[in-house]
């Protein structure tokens, strides 16, 4: 909202201080960052710092404390300087006394009323301006209670600032009622304080000191004193129905009681250290007895000994590997789930490619992962009604969680939807994730990230009332072939896997695709496209697509038993060809068939301007065209004679088949990716590293692997990250039926 004294006070920062510090900042009457960088630069030129910075950092507190460790009307040293504490007051919401350069009763009264909302008053009494508080001033926090905010998490934070301000590492936190990475951390501080750790020891982490005093300073019903505030703080910042006090009460004891029972720790109604280390540290107590776990390694009959030695009853493992040459175990291996079921133990599946920045996840993203897991967990044997946690394994940001994961998410929900609703949707991810993508209504459950306690999305938040999993620590369990390294988890009993499964389906060849199920197909590939905004109808104006969603279908159906032969022949999966088919037809536009007349004209008349372009249902070049024949007649994967792309009699042959003859392109597609197995250029893979092996394909190509063909399929598209992002739904959705059909 715009205010009147916050634009007087941008526009006096930019006409005083723009030209002597190199800042000036947009008035728009709204605080902002750079509103308070700018006054923090003009604080430091007041300070005689040449090397200005946003940052109110060590130095711009060390030189400020030396300088003016009190600041009142008889120590402020200029108008100037004081009208930027008046801007400060002005931005925080506080009377800012019309920016009159003088700290008189009106300012004074505004800083004695920003200290007692930081409940400073015992602290800091009067109406003097310290550094620390005039560090926070120039800050976005805020020290009323929010819209939003808990009067009994603004009532802690209140306290902490209040009895730890003095101390040197800790700073002055929001007391606005929201729970934030920096109020967390305050906690900490606290408790390190209590323990009797020097300033420049305690640190604010929940390490072996820290635990160790905790465990000398567990509290119970009846105890009173500084740890019980400290524990009764640990419970509102946990979002526990309780109040900061120093008395522990039956309503607190009550409260512990349904906190333990909530995250699965023996109920006791105790501030015994398990609870305590789970209110501090979001992995809690790491000595924990896990009952399941997460792991990359396959498990074995003497490996699931090991597990089952250790208490380990249910294990996640993984459905795919996006990597062919990485971590070679990490998908779960032919006959793993049979031993896992033979030994007692259940599996719960875990979907992840990458997954760990933000880049990775979008609506597209989502619809894939979706089709690619429902792909996979049918192919390992998964029942229907199994959950499976889409993983996001990265600190996404409140706005990464907006703009991409919750999109993501939305299109993972509609892939299941989309294909019958075989699997439940989890998440796996920090705290805030899992809870922001449950409450958007995309998953059922959480298996939650705990073991980064620093992670913006786990300081400061609750565990997710759906919470399945809580991954805590890192453990190395057996020895000889039975020994594993895992991700111990603790298990609230929401998920519990599986025990038995289905027949697996094994990689086995492609067949002709039957044709009762190709409407159901097209229906599919329709309202995915429809889903990223490509219409059935192909669009309107010069941009517009020339076929049709079912003339694609019905275009790559007539060639079905080419496709198989093809598939067959070279080990390839048919949804390879099929998928580059499908793209290339949905992609032709108006404007590409302007540029075919334009070859035809060159060719035939010479009044054309372009000798070669993408064409045919296949969008194919001559050039590239010509290329993959050399090379695979080369390798023996063809016959036929060798041409040149660099003679217009043979690219007019060429691309005269492409463009008329359906099966031509069709069989150049499947070369062109075999020659995308041998080096095409514009690929992604590092030198070296191949997708197949050296004379053919596989049919159990890894995700990246098919994401890499598909790509040097389209290298020459100067579009081509987006195509091919976009097309590797269309990839599950016709593996899915191939899948149906092979495994018939």
């Amino acid at each position: 909202m715009r205010d009147a004294m916050v634009l007087k006070a941008q526009r006096f920062v930019n006409s005083v201080y723009g030209s002597r510090t190199g800042t000036t900042v947009a008035e728009t009457g709204e605080t902002d960052w750079p509103t308070l960088y700018a006054l923090t630069r003009a604080l430091q030129y007041e300070l005689g710092i040449t090397a200005l910075s946003d940052a109110f950092g060590p130095t711009t507190l060390s030189t400020l404390t030396d300088k003016y460790p009190q600041l009142n009307a008889g120590t402020v040293p200029s108008p100037d300087f004081c009208r930027i504490i008046q801007a400060g007051l002005y931005c925080k919401g506080y009377d800012g006394s019309d920016l009159d350069g003088t700290y008189g009763a009106r300012t004074e009264a505004a800083v004695a009323r920003l200290k007692a909302d930081m409940g400073l008053e015992q602290a800091l009494p009067g109406r003097d301006l310290t550094p620390k508080v005039f560090k926070a001033l120039l800050t976005m926090d805020r020290y009323l209670l929010g819209a939003t905010g808990s009067q009994q998490v603004r009532d802690a934070q209140r306290w902490l600032n209040g009895r730890y301000l003095n101390r040197r590492d800790f700073f002055v936190i929001a007391c606005d009622g929201l729970v934030s990475r920096d109020t967390a951390r305050a906690l900490l501080f606290g408790v390190q304080y209590e323990a009797g750790m020097a300033d420049g020891t305690a640190n604010g982490n929940f390490g072996p000191g820290t635990q160790s005093a905790l465990r000398s300073h567990q509290v119970r019903q009846g105890d009173k004193g500084v740890y019980v505030q400290l524990f009764s703080a640990g419970m509102v910042l946990n979002r526990r129905p309780a109040a900061l006090t120093d008395t522990f009460d039956a309503a607190l004891a009550a409260a512990v009681r349904a906190f333990q029972k909530f995250v699965a720790l023996p109920v006791t109604g105790e501030g015994d250290f398990p609870t305590f280390a789970s209110l501090l540290a979001s992995y809690g107590d790491q000595s924990r007895q896990a009952r399941a776990c997460d792991t990359i390694a396959k498990i074995t009959p003497a490996r699931a000994a090991a597990l089952k030695a250790a208490g380990i009853t249910c294990v996640g493992r993984y459905l795919t590997n996006p990597s062919a040459t990485s971590l070679p175990e990490k998908a779960i291996q032919p006959g793993e789930l049979r031993t896992i079921a033979d030994n007692g133990l259940r599996c719960f599946p875990i979907y992840q490619t990458v997954n760990n920045d933000a880049s990775d996840f979008d609506y597209v993203a989502g619809r894939t992962a979706g089709y690619a897991a429902v792909n996979a967990a049918l192919d390992h044997g998964f029942k229907r009604g199994t959950r499976i946690f889409f993983a996001v394994d990265f600190d996404a940001i409140d706005a990464d969680i907006t703009e991409h994961v919750l999109p993501h998410f939305k299109g993972v929900k509609e892939a299941l939807a989309d294909s019958g609703h075989p699997y439940e949707v989890g998440v796996y991810g920090s705290r805030e994730v899992c809870a922001r993508v449950g409450e958007a209504g995309y998953s059922t459950a959480s298996f939650v990230a705990d073991m980064s306690p620093g992670f913006e999305g786990n300081a400061g938040h609750p565990l997710p009332r759906d919470w399945a999993y809580d991954q805590f620590a890192v453990r190395t369990l057996g020895t000889g072939d039975g020994k594993l390294d895992i991700d111990a988890n603790i298990a609230s009993g929401r998920d519990t896997g599986q025990s038995s499964f289905d027949k697996p389906r094994p990689p086995v060849p492609d067949v002709a695709l039957d044709a009762d199920r190709v409407p159901a197909l097209r229906a599919d590939l329709a309202r995915y496209m429809r889903s990223i905004g490509r219409p059935d109808i192909g669009g309107i104006g010069e941009d517009a697509r020339l076929y049709t969603n079912s003339q694609a279908v019905e275009a790559i159906q007539a060639q079905d038993e080419l496709i198989t032969q093809l598939s067959n022949t070279h080990t390839m999966r048919k949804a390879l060809i099929q998928t580059a088919v499908y793209w290339a037809m949905r992609d032709y536009s108006l404007a590409d068939q302007a540029t075919d007349q334009q070859v035809a004209d060159y060719h035939l008349s010479g009044s054309g301007t372009v000798k070669d372009s993408h064409t045919g249902i296949g969008e194919i070049s001559a050039a590239d065209a010509i290329q993959a024949w050399n090379h695979c007649i080369g390798w023996g994967f063809t016959t036929g004679d060798h041409r040149d792309p660099a003679k217009d009699a043979d690219l007019w042959t060429v691309w005269r088949q492409l463009s008329k003859d359906n099966a031509f392109s069709v069989r150049t597609a499947a070369l062109i990716h075999l020659w995308g197995t041998r080096g095409r250029p514009g690929g992604q893979l590092p030198p070296g590293d191949r997708v197949t092996t050296p004379r053919s394909m596989r049919l159990d190509l890894a995700e990246f692997e098919i994401t890499e063909l598909l790509r040097r399929y389209r290298a020459w598209d100067p579009d081509v990250e987006s195509q091919t992002h976009q097309s590797l739904a269309v990839y599950q959705i016709f593996e899915k039926y191939n899948s149906i059909a092979r495994n018939a």
